[in-house]
């Protein structure tokens, strides 16, 4: 399927408008639910899965949704599907209670397992990235859209690769990984934000060896992709891929914008001593 202009521009503004509901109530007070699996759910999560399934619904009728917030759909009915959009309303809902402003939504169109197209925006950051495998990767704020790519990875001597984590999970794999690097700088932060950067060649790399799930990713991945990265499976350095199997579940993987046998090395070690 062909995003065209004016489909994406339909939804690059349905999700900017989803990010404000999402910060009308990121400036109240608001209430947190524990979810069936001790995930947190708040109003915010909720308002922004009524607005995108609202907008896909209404610009896309033809084409299935999966969201963190809908109902469980059995894998016998997804695995039918060669085509869906694949939702995280509100992606980094623990650092949205923090009030740390390192949350996005998140739009993925998986076809065939493969995310092609994505959005994520990031309200309190005003900044939203976009990705299609078939034109490229880009970045709108302020100031405007410019295209994006993943960085070359530096020679030696140039300058510390730069390592994003997560703040919340998987520190001890990483610190494992991280000591097999060349000189490295490593900054933790929450949400898909770390696959954008990687994207946009602010960062090298992103490990992440703790549980995520499909919604989590699958548009940041369709923004790398595009960029010239790649999200891979940790143990098979395969791209990852949607909707294979019942789980949502996603393996450990890296996000990386050009390979290495450096780091594939030091994933190796990390995941030996994690095993």
């Amino acid at each position: 399927m062909k995003i065209d202009e004016t489909l994406r521009q339909a939804l690059l503004a349905g999700v900017v408008d989803a990010g404000e509901r999402v910060l009308e109530i990121y400036a109240q007070d608001f209430s947190v639910e524990t979810k069936a699996d001790d995930s947190p759910l708040t109003q915010a999560d909720l308002a922004a899965h009524r607005s995108l399934s609202d907008l896909l619904e209404r610009l896309t009728p033809e084409i299935p949704m999966l969201s963190e917030e809908s109902e469980e759909i059995a894998f016998e009915t997804r695995r039918q599907w060669s085509r869906y959009w694949l939702v995280d309303p509100l992606d980094g809902t623990k650092e949205f209670i923090r009030k740390s402003g390192e949350f996005t939504v998140n739009v993925a169109l998986v076809e065939d397992g493969v995310p092609v197209f994505g959005i994520v925006h990031a309200p309190v950051l005003g900044a939203t990235w976009w990705g299609d495998v078939e034109r490229g990767a880009f970045k709108i704020t302020a100031e405007g859209e410019r295209a994006i790519h993943v960085r070359e990875l530096p020679a030696a001597g140039e300058r510390p690769w730069l390592i994003v984590a997560s703040r919340a999970h998987g520190a001890e794999p990483v610190d494992v990984f991280c000591t097999q690097l060349p000189a490295h700088e490593r900054v933790s932060m929450g949400s898909s934000l770390k696959l954008c950067l990687v994207a946009e060649g602010a960062a090298d790399l992103y490990p992440r060896l703790a549980p995520t799930c499909e919604w989590d990713t699958a548009a940041a991945q369709a923004v790398v992709t595009a960029a010239g990265g790649e999200v891979l499976d940790a143990d098979t350095l395969e791209p990852l891929r949607c909707n294979q199997q019942p789980s949502t579940l996603n393996p450990s993987f890296i996000v990386c914008g050009r390979r290495s046998v450096k780091w594939e090395k030091a994933l190796r070690h990390s995941l030996a001593r994690r095993t």
